[in-house]
């Protein structure tokens, strides 16, 4: 106020003038004529300074002594950043407070200036805000980890706010929709991680030169033939390296599905549930397309097509330690009413038959090639005594 009046020498020479120091009664009226004068050095001004000096017990209560306006300013300022906190993309979700729990202290602290009513109600128009920004948004992330990071940020959010009293209800029922977001993003990135092991692979048998490096294999795969341990070194597996990059990819799926189903209060049957029908979709669509892909492509020969069939035998009876590696993880065994099997068996069995046609095919497409190349006489008188090239 008083920079406004132009009071700014008295400021700077006298600061006690504006430092909030007791006043004198006559101070007071000496001020309103101080206010009204422009010239900072006038006689009423020095009048002011000389009474300020003055020893005198009587003062003039300001209003901060006679009013505490810290609720209100806590009000202020939380609904002048309200609008903002709930424009916020989910890029920024990281800086965002909880200004529930700021409004519950106030309804606790103060009387009358905030009831329940008004905040609950002030609470379902954020949560119906929030979860429609968050369904908009996270329907366009196709990166699972940061799916994860939203859900992890939700889940503390919603946990907080169930503990001041606020019903959450809605935030975890979206949370199931995510997850069925974060698992289509995760059914993406395997997909391209098999097709890379497809691609780069030699479709020949691994080879081993000494014991170190079968145990390593045998610790990646399930594999047990008491024969091949017999034999010396160097030997050869049966099935090529993509069999134990893809066995143990299928384990990483499933412990990145785990991750989500944490501190989202479901049981172990659902989380169990959840697991299955994940790696079912990741072996019948993601994996199955790969596999056929691979058979199908022009510059697949009859050597690379015989090593799938072989892996693919492989593959198909380690699915039963792939049921043995969820239920060790989830506690639920595959006994277990309505629990769901894995379909991983049909998709290597089918994935073989494909091979095995291709096969067919790639023999019938030979014989007729050197059927072709042969010169016949079709007009000859008789038959010749000797067989054609």
């Amino acid at each position: 106020a008083q920079q406004q009046r132009n009071l700014d020498n008295i400021v700077s020479q006298h600061p006690r003038i504006g430092g909030g120091k007791k006043y004198k009664k006559d101070v007071c009226a000496s001020s309103d004529l101080e206010v009204k004068n422009t010239s900072p050095m006038s006689e009423q001004d020095s009048g002011i300074l000389d009474v300020e000096d003055e020893d005198d017990d009587e003062e003039v209560p300001g209003a901060q002594d006679l009013v505490d306006f810290s609720p209100v300013y806590r009000c202020l300022h939380i609904y002048s950043v309200l609008v903002t906190i709930l424009q916020l993309r989910l890029n920024r979700a990281k800086t965002k407070k909880s200004f529930f729990v700021v409004e519950d202290h106030i309804l606790h602290t103060t009387q009358g200036l905030v009831n329940r009513a008004y905040i609950d109600e002030l609470w379902e128009m954020a949560l119906s805000k929030t979860i429609a920004a968050l369904r908009t948004h996270s329907s366009y992330c196709s990166d699972p980890n940061l799916v994860l990071d939203l859900k992890n940020l939700i889940v503390l959010f919603a946990d907080t706010l169930q503990g001041y009293g606020f019903p959450v209800n809605q935030l975890f029922d979206m949370l199931l929709e995510i997850r069925d977001q974060y698992s289509e993003t995760l059914l993406k990135k395997w997909s391209g991680v098999f097709r890379n092991i497809l691609d780069s692979d030699n479709y020949s048998p691994i080879p081993v030169a000494n014991e170190e490096l079968y145990k390593k294999i045998i610790g990646q795969f399930p594999f047990q033939d008491p024969e091949l341990e017999k034999q010396p070194f160097p030997k050869k597996f049966p099935f090529s390296e993509f069999v134990p990059k893809v066995y143990n990819q299928i384990k990483e799926f499933i412990y990145a599905c785990l991750k989500f189903s944490e501190d989202l209060h479901l049981s172990s049957t659902e989380v169990d549930d959840m697991i299955r029908k994940s790696t079912n979709l990741l072996l019948t669509r993601m994996l199955s397309n790969c596999l056929q892909n691979v058979i199908k492509r022009r510059n697949t020969g009859l050597t690379e097509l015989v090593q799938i069939i072989i892996n693919t035998t492989h593959l198909e009876k380690s699915c039963k330690f792939l049921e043995e590696f969820i239920t060790n993880i989830t506690n639920v065994l595959p006994e277990t009413v309505h629990t769901t099997k894995l379909y991983g068996t049909t998709t290597f069995k089918d994935a073989r038959h494909a091979a095995e046609e291709e096969i067919y095919t790639n023999l019938n497409q030979k014989i007729d090639q050197f059927l072709q190349l042969a010169d016949y006489d079709w007009m000859a008188a008789e038959t010749g005594r000797k067989a054609s090239d």
